[in-house]
């Protein structure tokens, strides 16, 4: 403990340096300004039940920062309290995982996951870690923990990933359980999906078409846990995620 007025000038003066850069850390990870990219890609998503094709479609891009708000593909939130080399975030995902039109079986809605996550950017790569809860119908949980890197090639950025998913069962038995009902109505065996954990790969790549101008590419592959795989209207034990997209970087 400082018992002393001179200690407490010293660490007053040693103080004053360090709360400068914590405010030009402030200023830097809350741009007053858009600060990342946004534009429009196709995305190519996996429609891993039955009677589904997979599906093609054109969707916004975003990926870049606004004050505390920030926009990454799918994970929208607002950064918070200082957490380590990142903040603690309160984060909701965009899914279309619901499932209609599956003859003798009721509709399952999409989810809406919301929870809290964060963005570590550290010399060693960046982590994302996030925890959400479905408070739709599911109310069932998502966690995820994510590494990616960054190798340059010439002008072309390169982020290899690798991550986990843990769903509990309550939001695996909504969406691929089959209850007696069910089973009875439409022809597939009663099935109760209970909690899975799936590893995931990904790349994405970065390419400057001029100085304004991006173009991006991900593609990312999930191996389903078994209390997903072995329901009776999951078709394959891996699932798929590619989008090309041209964006607008807001520097």
């Amino acid at each position: 403990m400082i018992k002393t007025s001179i200690a407490v000038a010293l660490s007053l003066l040693c103080a004053g340096p360090a709360m400068a850069q914590q405010s030009q850390s402030s200023n830097d990870d809350f741009p007053d300004h858009i600060k990342g990219d946004l534009g429009a890609g196709v995305f190519r998503l996996d429609r891993n039940v039955v009677t589904k094709s997979d599906h093609t479609t054109v969707l916004p891009y975003a990926y870049f920062d606004y004050g505390r708000f920030f926009a990454r593909l799918d994970t929208f939130g607002i950064k918070t309290v200082k957490l380590g080399a990142g903040y603690l975030e309160l984060a909701a995902r965009v899914n279309f995982e619901g499932i209609k039109d599956i003859r003798g079986l009721s509709d399952r809605s999409n989810p809406i996951p919301i929870g809290i996550g964060t963005l570590q950017e550290t010399p060693y790569g960046a982590f994302f870690l996030n925890a959400f809860y479905d408070v739709n119908k599911s109310h069932g949980t998502l966690l995820e923990a994510i590494y990616a890197a960054q190798f340059d090639v010439g002008p072309v950025s390169i982020y290899p990933q690798v991550g986990i998913e843990r769903r509990s069962g309550s939001y695996n038995n909504y969406f691929f359980g089959i209850s007696q009902s069910e089973a009875g109505a439409s022809g597939y065996r009663e099935y109760h999906a209970g909690a899975s954990t799936s590893p995931m790969l990904g790349l994405s790549a970065q390419m400057p078409i001029n100085d304004k101008w991006n173009l991006n590419f991900t593609w990312r592959r999930k191996w389903l846990g078994s209390a997903v795989a072995d329901s009776p209207i999951v078709k394959r034990s891996t699932e798929n995620m590619a989008l090309l997209a041209v964006s607008y970087n807001f520097k």
